[in-house]
């Protein structure tokens, strides 16, 4: 029995077909399915190398801002010093002149008061001859 001939046109036209879809729509389908991968594979690790490198920028940035805090503060305590320290030199000069002011007004006072007490004396003697004169009705040397 000889197989019929168009079996052989059926197995043909089929491996034709197959080839065909083959070569035409499955090895395209499949190169850019391997593209999409390798671009995806690509993009994912750009992603990557560039959120290290936002992790390295923030913890860069971190370090910068904390030393130019430290730096501030380094500044402002310095600065707080030396207010400290002139304010101190201000309120000593200022006690200084406040001390020799105080002296020479009680200075002042203590001279102002010698004079009243001889300024009283020589009046309450005057005011005594006076006295006595008139009481007496003639001169007292």
């Amino acid at each position: 029995m000889i197989p019929d001939l168009s079996v052989l046109w059926v197995i043909f036209f089929v491996l034709l077909s197959v080839w065909v879809v083959n070569a035409l729509i499955l090895k395209p389908i499949l190169r850019i399915m391997h593209e999409r991968g390798e671009a995806i594979a690509s993009a994912r690790a750009l992603a990557e190398r560039a959120a290290a490198e936002a992790a390295a920028g923030i913890a860069e940035f971190e370090a910068r801002t904390t030393a130019a805090r430290a730096e501030v503060y380094r500044e402002m305590d310095k600065v707080r010093r030396e207010a400290l320290a002139t304010r101190e030199q201000v309120l000593a000069s200022t006690r200084e002149e406040v001390e020799k002011t105080a002296s020479e007004a009680a200075a002042r006072v203590r001279a102002e008061a010698d004079a009243a007490r001889a300024q009283l004396t020589r009046d309450a003697d005057a005011l005594g001859n006076a006295i006595a004169e008139r009481v007496l009705g003639r001169k007292i040397s």
